[in-house]
């Protein structure tokens, strides 16, 4: 089995929108597709952006529907906005831990 793929991308604020279509479609609403603001990653402007993790055919379907609507990020940029996803999501759940217990 071969470990999950992902690739994010910016969305421009006018073209958010049209981003809705990853949920929408049959093969990429079965991957994990998040999509948060840049000031709630802590990152400038008004761009929306979206991670989609899972399958390679998955990942291949979102970059085809995106692909007049977000350019995805590439080397170091996406590996940076990725980190910031995963630390959110880290940070989510030791807070449940603390709300919650062990």
């Amino acid at each position: 089995m071969r470990a999950p793929v992902y690739r994010v991308f910016r969305v421009p604020a006018i073209h958010a929108p049209k981003a809705d279509v990853l949920w929408k479609d049959d093969v990429v609403s079965r991957q994990s597709v998040t999509a948060r603001d840049a000031k709630s990653l802590g990152l400038t402007g008004d761009d929306r952006y979206v991670v989609v993790e899972g399958s390679e055919a998955g990942i291949a379907r979102a970059v085809e529907l995106l692909k007049d609507v977000a350019r995805p990020l590439e080397g170091a940029e996406a590996e940076r906005v990725y980190g910031r996803f995963r630390a959110q999501d880290e940070d989510a759940a030791s807070g449940m831990g603390l709300l919650f217990g062990p």
